[in-house]
């Protein structure tokens, strides 16, 4: 089945050249390879504000780069979000994204009983996070805080699911032949649209 694929590029750096930017590569290759049709977003290279207050998250109108992305993910049935992680988290730019992206008036809905209806249903996602530690250590001493927060209280929240996750550890301590081979493993996960 031919999905149509959103890969968001967060890493704040719109120079490029990382390794979350080989990844995305890597996964875009497959996936085009598998006959997916695949669309990027990269965040560092989109004009938005932070928002400060609850009217302009509640009631404001989205930036024009904002608007573009919101149609971006209602076209794509899989979303894949790269990102590398920093002091735990996703860095502050790709929050700034989420924040302005999944809006009320564009992720939520009123449903039955006055309960929020979750518009974004019928989608799945892909996270690939690259890290400095081993992602054992991060996954089960620190708990993977920064990533459940993205896959329960951001993306789940919206309806969006399964949510699969690629953690990538000592990313500077890879050796040429494991980078290749992480990112062979990536361009099959691509191919399968996982």
């Amino acid at each position: 089945m031919t999905r149509r694929i959103l890969i968001v590029q967060g890493h704040p750096d719109p120079a490029g050249g990382h390794f979350c930017h080989a990844l995305a590569d890597a996964y875009a290759a497959g996936a085009t390879a598998g006959g997916h049709e695949v669309e990027r977003l990269e965040v560092a290279r989109l004009e938005f504000p932070l928002l400060r207050t609850k009217e302009d998250y509640e009631t404001g109108e989205p930036p024009a780069d904002i608007k573009r992305a919101q149609e971006a993910v209602l076209a794509a049935n899989h979303l894949v979000v790269v990102f590398p992680l920093w002091a735990g988290e996703m860095p502050a730019l790709l929050k700034g994204f989420f924040e302005q992206l999944m809006r009320p008036s564009f992720a939520f809905g009123t449903g039955g009983r006055g309960r929020p209806k979750r518009r974004l249903r019928g989608r799945s996602a892909r996270v690939v996070v690259t890290m400095g530690m081993p992602a054992l250590a991060y996954r089960f001493y620190f708990g993977a805080h920064g990533l459940r927060n993205l896959r329960r209280n951001i993306l789940g929240l919206t309806g969006i699911g399964p949510i699969h996750a690629s953690l990538i550890g000592q990313v500077e301590a890879l050796s040429a032949a494991s980078r290749a081979a992480v990112l062979e493993r990536m361009a099959q996960i691509g191919r399968r649209a996982g």
